[in-house]
């Protein structure tokens, strides 16, 4: 029987990942099973996105990092383990959740007008009280004073905007009386997959009751249970794609047989991209040869809505800036959002959108579709290129006191032409230097934000 299941598990993958190159069988490990990039439309748009919104909302909005007069600076989303809140009290707080002021239609201006593509809700994070109205828990919206669902409408309002909508699911959960962090003997491995059943169960009426989402973007594998059953996560990866072929899936689906949490025993990333740069991006390296994403909050540590910010917070012009270096890295950036619990959006955080929109209204062409170029990083800034095109854009963020850019191109290239991206007749003095290298003189200009100039190549 168990020979069977596994064949048949075998010939589910082989259909739904033709698309990329894959292990003909699951090892004994468990281990990755999509080995490179995925070639299909589905993640090719992904990829050109490049820039994409995280929107964490749930109970823990109410108190907003704040408990009996105390305030806790850690992550407000993590306020019931941080303060040592019995799940009885915490659950208390969804006769307070009334977002009387939710306007997805304004969230998703807000997104469109800062220049996502795409976003991501969390449609149920670690506290386990969900967003739709599952039938399978009462810990859901159904049961707070706003009673009505507030992920259709979301769906719609993003969609409505073109930008493609993302569900977050944390596998650990700590309202549900199955959920087991560790598993200690039978009766919590019973529990454990009761509690797996539930997931399930919620997935599927997740992608079913929402087929228009994208993907789906997981949390919370980390624990001695999920670890201990890592099976569980193999077999939640092809159920996922057999639900929804094509689905889009962050590597934190699954763990293997060592206890490897984002990459397996042979460093590859599970699931179709690496989510792991969180709060942080990547080593400045040219290209890594594979799908990945940072997530960024605004203040230091804070994801879900949190009254005080303390520390630390990012202006536009740095979040510009990390979106230009993951692009010229070939990655995704996405900024993240905690909205208040009447459903509105803090003022810094709208402010923030309103100018990172700007730049990005202007900029644009650097950045979507955009990819690696090959090319040595510059103190001044980042080179980005869309595949294929004979077209070099250099984002500039730091002007030398000289005003002159060092540029070194690939052997056997040239530069026919050149522009300011906002304006073609703004054109720049180029020098030759030894072998392959130039000096780009920007003269007298004047430059108020970050900036983009255009290279047209040639090859000789």
């Amino acid at each position: 029987m168990k020979k069977y299941i596994i064949s048949l598990l075998i010939c589910l993958s082989a259909n739904v990942f033709s698309f990329a190159q894959t292990v003909s069988a699951p090892d004994s490990l468990m281990g990755a099973t999509v080995l490179s990039k995925r070639t299909d439309a589905a993640m090719q748009k992904w990829r050109e996105n490049r820039f994409g919104q995280f929107i964490h909302w749930g109970l823990y909005a109410v108190p907003g990092g704040q408990w009996k007069g105390k305030n806790y600076p850690t992550s407000a989303e993590w306020l019931k383990n941080d303060a040592g809140i019995s799940a009885a009290e915490y659950a208390e707080l969804v006769h307070q959740f009334n977002p009387q002021k939710y306007n997805p239609a304004e969230w998703a201006r807000i997104a469109k007008n800062m220049g996502v593509k795409y976003v991501i809700l969390t449609t149920k994070h670690h506290e386990g009280f969900c967003l739709w109205p599952s039938k399978f828990t009462d810990f859901s919206i159904a049961s707070t004073p706003y009673k009505k669902d507030l992920l259709m409408p979301f769906v719609k309002a993003y969609q409505k905007e073109g930008i493609d909508v993302y569900f977050y699911y944390s596998i650990l959960d700590w309202h549900n009386p199955d959920y087991r962090s560790v598993i200690n003997n039978e009766e919590d491995q019973k529990a454990y997959e009761r509690y797996f059943t539930y997931v399930k169960n919620q997935l599927k009426e997740l992608i079913t009751t929402y087929p228009d989402i994208k993907g789906l973007w997981f949390d919370g594998q980390w624990e001695a249970s999920y670890k201990k059953n890592y099976k569980m996560g193999y077999e939640l990866e092809q159920y996922c794609r057999a639900l929804k072929p094509g689905i889009i899936l962050n590597n934190r689906i699954r763990v293997d047989a060592q206890g490897h949490v984002d990459h397996d025993y042979k460093g590859r990333h599970f699931g179709d991209f690496d989510g792991s740069f969180e709060r942080r991006l990547p080593s400045n390296v040219k290209t890594l040869d594979f799908d990945w994403e940072a997530c960024m909050t605004v203040p230091e540590n804070q994801w879900g809505y949190h009254k005080i910010w303390e520390g630390h917070v990012k202006t536009p012009y740095e979040i510009q800036e990390m979106l230009a270096t993951c692009t010229s890295m070939g990655g995704n950036f996405v900024l993240n959002f905690g909205p208040q619990p009447d459903g509105t959006i803090r003022a810094y955080e709208q402010d923030l959108a309103r100018n990172v929109g700007a730049w990005m209204k202007i900029n644009s062409a650097a950045i979507y579709g955009c990819d690696n170029a090959g090319l040595d990083k510059q103190d001044w800034g980042y080179f980005t290129q869309k595949p294929g095109d004979d077209k070099l854009y250099m984002i500039v963020f730091n002007i030398p006191i000289s005003k002159t850019l060092k540029l070194k191109l690939p052997e056997k290239t040239t530069i026919a032409d050149n522009s300011l991206l906002t304006d073609s007749h703004k054109k720049f003095r180029i020098e030759k230097a030894y072998g392959n290298e130039y000096y780009l003189h920007l003269g007298d200009g004047k430059f108020a934000q970050p900036f983009v100039i255009t290279l047209q190549l040639k090859k000789d």
